[in-house]
């Protein structure tokens, strides 16, 4: 028996040392199941055992003993019963509180377990580089985000060499990036292909052109971002051109600026250029500056059903 010093409904300090008990149970051994706090729920709603057996659609017997069970482990009386039936003690009110968040939690995380397995339910940690604003499904994100409320995405922006990195960190799922890019370890996409454009905002340098080839590009000041380099200047060495490469930078969209400085004449994927810039957009002849927006990932990487879904929103 728990003697008690306190009256009316305050519980003394064992009790509440006992109820403490429960959050303990697993490191003492004790085990306190989620049936026996369902069919401790079921008993304080119906006040009868007899009703709740009735409920929960058991026999009688076996509710009793899981009850009796559950004081055992706790070590203390959760009922006491009454002609008007059973009326809880101080620890089984105690116990019924802390009882009905258990169960509420679990009902939310097997709901949560679902919706994970199901693809419905969790954060997108997604890499991009700057000039990818085109190659995103835009639509189809919204609709996906319209059907799946509970996705987040964390969008994570940086230039091709940064995203990779990032993948291989495993800071972030998937990677939208620009090729060329050593593909070694990882599996690929292609979002979209793109050619090169020349973006000039000076009416000294390609006036009246309305597109161009590579030899008219010996004569003028270039803007160049460095990954793309290597594959210009071999092109014009193929040409026999020597150019002129008044700047280089790290990003399409610092080439288009000094372009509008009238720096020189910036080379940049056509969907760069239609976003970030107001001068004159011209068509450059030659496919083999053609460029490649990409969807990576890790090869043999653990994959959600959340990130198949989004890889499949992304096509050609």
């Amino acid at each position: 028996e728990i003697s008690c010093s306190l009256v009316g409904s305050e519980m003394c300090i064992r009790d509440r040392y006992k109820i403490y008990k429960i959050y303990i149970s697993k490191m003492r051994g004790v085990l306190v199941n989620l049936k026996q706090l369902q069919y401790f729920i079921a008993v304080v709603e119906e006040k009868q055992i007899t009703a709740a057996a009735k409920k929960l659609n058991i026999a009688q017997p076996p509710l009793s003993y899981q009850l009796k069970q559950l004081e055992e482990e706790l070590e203390t009386k959760l009922f006491t019963r009454t002609a008007h039936g059973i009326v809880l003690t101080d620890a089984g009110m105690m116990l019924e509180k802390y009882a009905r968040k258990i169960l509420d939690l679990t009902t939310v995380a097997e709901e949560k377990v679902k919706k994970t397995t199901k693809g419905e339910l969790g954060k997108i940690s997604l890499g991009t580089v700057s000039s990818s604003a085109a190659a995103l499904p835009i639509g189809k994100l919204k609709e996906f985000r319209k059907y799946y409320p509970e996705i987040n995405f964390e969008i994570f922006e940086s230039n091709t060499y940064g995203i990779l990195e990032k993948l291989f960190n495993g800071e972030i799922d998937l990677g939208l990036v620009r090729t060329p890019f050593n593909q070694r370890e990882l599996e690929t996409k292609i979002v979209m292909e793109e050619p090169m454009v020349a973006v000039v905002n000076s009416d000294d340098y390609l006036k009246g052109k309305k597109k161009i080839g590579i030899d008219d590009l010996e004569e003028v000041p270039l803007i160049i971002y460095r990954r793309f380099e290597n594959i210009f200047r071999q092109t014009f060495s193929q040409f026999g051109i020597s150019p002129y490469i008044a700047v280089k930078c790290d990003d399409a969209r610092t080439a288009i600026y000094w372009a509008k400085l009238e720096m020189g004449v910036a080379l940049v994927p056509a969907s760069c250029a239609k976003n970030y810039t107001n001068g004159r957009i011209i068509p450059i002849n030659y496919p083999g500056w053609n460029t490649q927006l990409t969807l990576i990932w890790l090869k043999n990487s653990n994959k959600s059903p959340l990130i198949l879904k989004l890889i499949e929103l992304f096509s050609v």
